[in-house]
């Protein structure tokens, strides 16, 4: 997880009228509300928007590959002439057979008949040798494109703006990043190399049957419109149902994801239960959208052997006669029979998986919603000087929604060198000032400065590789002590990893552990204690040597001791750079050159601790909140 998407969810307390992530705050029960993970109110039943756009637009990605599809089309042509001749050849050995053995009474001519066997097997070999090999090169063709496409997304989610993952459940996009595209994969896999094959099959069947007997042929061709019919019915109804089964795994895979990011806090509030009845409902409504997709379609199959049986019989009663009449000769009627053997099987084959190309379109697009998301605003790419820190708000105003302002003509000069600490109330806009300055959300009226270059100007990769970040909610990646440290400069050597903990106390723990910086931070973090997550955090940011900190209450869940070595730390941190200091605990920056008071979005009032104590206004009265007895002592005094 990105530093971009901790922000987000750092901010969302300061966002009138924006949901919490499910990592925030655990939402169980009744209470939450309809339209996120675990809500009683998700709308169901969604069709796939276009079957016949979104398959091409799915096809669309094998165009890199258009060379090698070529050489596959010509294999499986070839492959099923070869197919298609055998059994007329057949015939032929079953005429010279019949004919030596029965019509002239001279025997058989077994070196003819040898002959004609050996062009069998000849013609069967190369057709089975083509598709072996036609199979090998789709099984490349669809992998590599499936790697592009996760490419694609990949690169997408890095470019979509902070606001996009504010209102997506997390557990919902992971499904359409890996269920989805996995799913994608696996249609085409199965489909691709059948659909070619079965489709020039029947062509090719058809031909010979034509060749063989037009009557018969005829009969044959009445089955194309029935079976087609049948499977555009039946699909109609399944392409619904598909698009609603992942649709609903991906609203199970954001319940699963929300509940056990929160598992402790199910535990202490003891709604197990709650949690278990959301998660069984999702999982019904997914069992039964998963049953009806698939009974639906598998009654294709059933259907399509129903209707190939009666054409069988229609075909051999009319060739039994024919035969009789002398119209056919025997090896003819029996090579029709192998092809309208030949012929029904495709069909079939074709309308059996329909309902895994149906699935694998379902879920390309929901892969195709990510990648036509609206993206952050086009770049410009005007060069920083070298930074000296000054930041200057000049008449920002700025709002998540557009009904509720949250920012209105906001101004304010962070100097060089200055710590700028910002208080006030829950909601006031505190987060939100320092993720405009890092651009995680464009402004709607005025601009920021950095230097006097407009922020907006610079490329949000330049301008967030001057800015160092420290986080309440810290974060550790699977990987080792040195490795987590090391994230903030790439190619930091040994020396600087090791002059960074140092200066930031983790020096001091790590000595401790079973493989000092070689220790493995798990899944969780959960074998270092929230300090000792804090300080590493604290590394990073000190190794990366930014021009710009911002400090997001950076010490609020680490205890009195830890929190001391963590102000030191941020402390060496704060030196000879600009500092923005986000705090609820007061007693933390008594010492910031400025201290700005923020309600509903604007500053209030501004100066330094003792002249906002003097001034007795909001700060005051903040402060005395959480020194009450103190500020009493100092009136009776």
């Amino acid at each position: 997880m990105s530093a971009t998407t901790k922000a987000s969810e750092a901010a969302a307390a300061d966002r009138p009228g924006t949901p919490v992530k499910a990592n925030e705050r655990p939402k169980y029960g009744p209470t939450h509300r309809g339209g996120g993970p675990m809500g009683p109110g998700v709308g169901t039943g969604e069709k796939a928007a276009s079957f016949g756009p979104s398959l091409r637009r799915l096809l669309g990605h094998l165009r890199p590959e258009i060379g090698i599809v070529y050489a596959v089309i010509a294999m499986v042509i070839i492959g099923t002439i070869a197919n298609a001749v055998g059994p007329a050849i057949l015939g032929r050995a079953t005429d010279i057979i019949f004919n030596g053995a029965v019509i002239d009474g001279t025997g058989i001519d077994f070196p003819a008949l040898g002959d004609v066997l050996l062009l069998a097997l000849g013609c069967y070999l190369v057709a089975g040798l083509l598709t072996w090999s036609s199979g090998i090169l789709i099984n490349g063709v669809v992998q590599r494109s499936v790697y592009r496409m996760r490419e694609q997304v990949s690169a997408k989610i890095n470019r979509l703006p902070l606001k996009y993952f504010d209102n997506q459940p997390r557990g919902e996009l992971l499904s359409r990043v890996t269920n989805d595209v996995d799913n994608v994969a696996q249609s085409l896999q199965q489909t691709l190399s059948q659909v070619l094959t079965n489709i020039f099959m029947l062509l090719g069947v058809l031909a010979m049957m034509f060749w063989l007997s037009p009557v018969l042929a005829v009969i044959a061709l009445v089955t194309i419109p029935v079976a087609l019919g049948l499977t555009m019915v039946i699909g109609k109804r399944s392409q619904k149902l598909f698009a609603k089964v992942w649709k609903s795994t991906g609203e199970l895979n954001s319940q699963i994801e929300e509940a056990y990011t929160g598992h402790d806090l199910v535990k202490v509030f003891g709604r197990q239960r709650e949690v278990m009845a959301t998660f069984r409902a999702k999982n019904e409504e997914l069992y039964a959208s998963a049953f009806g997709a698939q009974f639906i379609s598998g009654i294709i199959m059933p259907v399509m052997f129903f209707v190939g049986n009666l054409n069988y019989v229609v075909i051999a009663v009319v060739g039994g006669l024919q035969v009789a009449s002398g119209q056919l000769g025997l090896g003819s009627v029996q090579a029709f029979i192998q092809y309208s053997r030949m012929f029904t099987q495709p069909i079939t084959q074709l309308a059996s998986m329909a309902n895994l190309l149906q699935s694998g379109v379902a879920s390309a697009e929901r892969v195709f919603e990510v990648l036509d998301a609206e993206e952050e605003p086009t770049e410009e790419n005007a060069e920083l000087p070298t930074v000296t820190g000054r930041v200057a708000f000049e008449h920002v105003s700025f709002s998540y929604l557009p009904d509720k302002p949250l920012i209105t003509d906001l101004s304010m000069v962070a100097e060089p060198g200055s710590t700028v600490a910002i208080v006030g109330p829950t909601g006031a806009g505190k987060t939100t000032l320092v993720n405009l300055v890092l651009r995680f959300y464009d402004l709607q009226g005025g601009r920021i400065t950095l230097d006097g270059v407009d922020i907006a100007s610079v490329p949000r990769r330049k301008l967030r590789g001057e800015i160092g970040m420290v986080l309440q909610d810290t974060w550790l990646f699977g990987g080792t002590i040195r490795d987590n440290i090391a994230y903030g400069k790439e190619g930091a050597t040994e020396e600087e990893i090791l002059a960074a903990a140092k200066a930031t106390y983790v020096d001091r723990f790590v000595h401790s552990l079973p493989d000092g910086y070689d220790t493995m931070v798990n899944e969780e973090a959960s074998n270092l204690s929230a300090g000792e997550k804090q300080l590493i955090t604290i590394a990073r940011a000190f190794l990366s040597d930014p021009s710009l900190l911002i400090l997001d209450e950076a010490t609020s869940s680490v205890d009195t001791r830890t929190e001391l070595l963590v102000q030191r730390a941020m402390k060496k941190l704060r030196t000879d750079r600009t500092s923005f200091v986000i705090a609820h605990r007061l007693s933390t920056i008594r010492d910031a050159d400025v201290i700005l008071v923020m309600e509903d979005g604007a500053i209030v009032e501004q100066g330094t601790h003792d002249s906002l104590i003097a001034a007795r206004g909001n700060y005051y009265r903040l402060y005395q909140t959480q020194f009450a007895a103190a500020i009493t002592d100092e009136d009776a005094a």
